[in-house]
C-alpha cells in the first residue's frame, strides 16, 4: 500500500474525471515500439503498474491493429478494471491491418468504439478520444454522435489527440470535452502557442504523450544504434539528431 500511495493523484480537467498524475501509454507493448511483448510479460506490466499506484492506462483500436485492446481486455478481467481509468481512441479506419483513412462520421464513431467495448470486454469506456480529426466531417457532427454516446452510457469523457485550437473550441461547444492528447516535451512544443492556452481557458485536461521525446531525451543521441528495426523510431529518431546537430 505503501508503494501505491506514490503516484497522486489528480483531476484530469473539468468535468469529474480523476486519474493518477502519471499514465502508462500502452502501445509499446503491442506495436511501433520495435516487436510485441510477450503477453505474460505484458500482464505483469500492467498489474505492477496499477499495484504502484499508476492507473490511468492509455490506448487505441490502432494499436496493433486491435491486439493491445485484446491484451488490456485480458488484463483487466476479475475485477481489475475496477482500479483503472482506460482511454481509448478512434479515428483511423484500418483495412487489412494497414491505415487508409481517417472517419469521423457518425456511422464510424459508433462501430469503432462498440468494437473497443468488445475487444476491452468491458461495459464503459471512461475516456474514449477521437484519435485523429477528420477534416471532412465537421467536428460538431462527431461531437453529436460521441454525445449520444455518453447519454447511452457507453463512453463517460470525450478527448480529442492533437486536435487544432479551433476544432477544440468547436467540439467543447457540442459537449465539454475532459481531455487533450499531444505530444509535449522539451522538444515539441508548438502546443503551447495556442493549444495549452485554450484548454486552460476551456478548462480541460492536457495529457502529454511521449514527454521524454519517444525515449531519445532519456537514452541520449545513441537511441536509434540499439533500436530493433521495425521500431519506426528507428528512422524518425535519426531525422530527429540530424536536426538537432
Amino acid at each position: 500500500m505503501a508503494e501505491a500511495c506514490r503516484v497522486r493523484r489528480m483531476k484530469l480537467g473539468s468535468q469529474g474525471l480523476e486519474v493518477s498524475a502519471q499514465g502508462l501509454g500502452c502501445m509499446a507493448l503491442s506495436a511501433r515500439y520495435g516487436a510485441p511483448k510477450p503477453e505474460t510479460d505484458a500482464i505483469a506490466l500492467l498489474h505492477h503498474a496499477i499495484n504502484s499506484g499508476v492507473t490511468f492506462f492509455d490506448t487505441s483500436d490502432m494499436y496493433g491493429p486491435e491486439t493491445n485492446e485484446l491484451l488490456l481486455g485480458k488484463a483487466l478481467k476479475d475485477g481489475v478494471k475496477e482500479k483503472v481509468e482506460l482511454a481509448t481512441k478512434f479515428g483511423f479506419f484500418i483495412v487489412e491491418g494497414e491505415i487508409s483513412e481517417v472517419r469521423g462520421d457518425p456511422e464510424y464513431v459508433r462501430a469503432a468504439c462498440e468494437a473497443s467495448l468488445k475487444r476491452l470486454d468491458i461495459a464503459c469506456i471512461d475516456l474514449y478520444y477521437q484519435h485523429r480529426i477528420d477534416t471532412r466531417v465537421p467536428i460538431e457532427i462527431t461531437m453529436r454522435e460521441l454525445k449520444k454516446l455518453v447519454e447511452e452510457g457507453k463512453i463517460k469523457y470525450i478527448g480529442l489527440s492533437e486536435a487544432s485550437a479551433s476544432t477544440i473550441r468547436r467540439a467543447h461547444a457540442v459537449h465539454p470535452i475532459t481531455a487533450v492528447q499531444i505530444e509535449w516535451s522539451l522538444w515539441s512544443r508548438d502546443a503551447e502557442e495556442d493549444i495549452i492556452p485554450i484548454c486552460r481557458e476551456l478548462g480541460i485536461g492536457i495529457v502529454a504523450y511521449s514527454p521524454l521525446g519517444r525515449g531519445f531525451l532519456a537514452a541520449g543521441p545513441k537511441l536509434a544504434e540499439n533500436l530493433e528495426n521495425d521500431d519506426f523510431r528507428k528512422a524518425t529518431t535519426v531525422i530527429c539528431i540530424k536536426t538537432h546537430d
